[in-house]
């Protein structure tokens, strides 16, 4: 097996902690944050900028490459690291969720999901086993297990058969699994219900995957039920395994799901919003299209080393906004993901110097977040806009 996963240190007042994940094509330090490029490409940069800023993984998504433009197309030409050109380590998610959330007329059996493509209108049919598959031939070095993700509820019988669902899909996948040189990890499913958590991650454990996934959170849950479900999860999955928590991205919450024992997160929340012109900052959000951007001759960002800082000024990425020129997508795409991979370095540090607390402590007390009641209906609106053709949403 050339996945292994080795902790560092873990911090005695809270549950972080700092390991080393080593793969065939490179190292991973823990905490980490994956970038996100679903279709073969993190949006508006190429991979030596991703690496620029920090990234030593990213993450590709199966759906997407299996819709367009075809495994067997990045097959053909030698496997998705040199179809992209991106030399470290890949995680591909399976693309469950997508097929759940994007796809038209979602059918789901226990023997698989029947969809059609939010591409062309096309039907396919996925199993565990054809999801396994697809991820072995693309070549990506952690791989997932089809899972069922429903949408946040209150419904405790909806929940309860997608726990069953993805446990017998989990099985499966571990069964159809053929190369010995990619991580599988299971995905744990259970809404906000404590007990569906705990039997998810038990079970999943019990079957002794490389890592484990947090899934079926960051849905439009409020924050505290998240963190909950989080610790919850946690305290039940294997000390000597990577913990990764899918699609949570906001500086905030991955201090707080690091604090909880969270190892790896992806989320396209850092290049979505920069494409939006929302910039992080260490005290918050700024949005470069206010008005007040619009003479300040400094850099948005005066304690920031990103290549947008060092070479514009505030008033020229609010030009490129209001001009809507493609420049401006990724010097903020740029700056953004900078910031997250920074904060991931700094907390690693601080974990292995025994500092996690007290950077938590100060990092939050600066870090203006948005308000509660105006995430989720931005939340919602997110989740509503990806059901939209993709004439009409180019850039989500």
């Amino acid at each position: 097996m050339s996945h292994t996963f080795a902790l560092d240190k873990s911090c005695p007042e809270t549950g972080a902690r700092a390991g080393l994940i080593t793969t065939s094509r490179g190292a991973v330090p823990t905490p980490a944050f994956l970038p996100v490029g679903s279709q073969a490409a993190v949006k508006a940069l190429g991979p030596d900028e991703v690496r620029a800023a920090g990234a030593s993984i990213i993450l590709a998504n199966t759906y997407h490459l299996h819709l367009r433009p075809g495994v067997g197309v990045i097959e053909k030409v030698g496997g998705l690291h040199r179809f992209m050109s991106w030399p470290g380590p890949i995680l591909t998610d399976s693309g469950g969720y997508q097929v759940f959330s994007l796809a038209r007329l979602c059918r789901t059996a226990d023997e698989g999901v029947t969809f059609r493509s939010h591409v062309d209108g096309s039907e396919h049919f996925l199993t565990p086993e054809m999801v396994i598959q697809l991820q072995e031939r693309l070549g990506s070095d952690i791989i997932m297990p089809l899972d069922e993700c429903p949408p946040y509820c209150q419904e405790p019988e909806l929940i309860r058969e997608a726990v069953r669902r993805t446990h017998v899909w989990a099985e499966r996948s571990r069964l159809a699994r053929r190369r010995d040189d990619q991580a599988l990890y299971g995905i744990v499913q259970g809404g906000a219900f404590p007990e569906l958590r705990r039997q998810s991650a038990e079970f999943l454990a019990s079957l002794g995957f490389d890592g484990y996934a947090i899934g079926g959170v960051s849905l439009g849950e409020p924050k505290q039920v998240m963190f909950s479900t989080i610790e919850e999860t946690v305290g039940w999955l294997p000390e000597d395994r990577p913990r990764y928590l899918m699609g949570v991205g906001s500086p905030e919450d991955i201090l707080e799901a690091v604090a909880r024992g969270v190892d790896l997160f992806d989320s396209a929340l850092p290049t979505r919003t920069a494409r939006n012109g929302a910039l992080f900052t260490a005290s918050g959000r700024r949005n470069i299209q206010n008005a007040c951007y619009r003479d300040r001759d400094e850099p948005l960002d005066r304690d920031c080393g990103c290549y947008t800082c060092r070479h514009f000024s505030a008033a020229y990425l609010h030009h490129l906004f209001r001009s809507r020129e493609l420049l401006a997508y990724r010097l903020a795409t740029i700056h953004n993901l900078t910031f997250v991979l920074g904060l991931m370095r700094r907390i690693r540090e601080a974990i292995l110097d025994g500092r996690f607390a007290a950077l938590k402590r100060a990092f939050l007390a600066e870090y203006r977040t948005t308000d509660e009641e105006t995430r989720l209906v931005q939340k919602q609106k997110w989740l509503s806009s990806r059901t939209e053709p993709e004439s009409l949403a180019p850039f989500v």
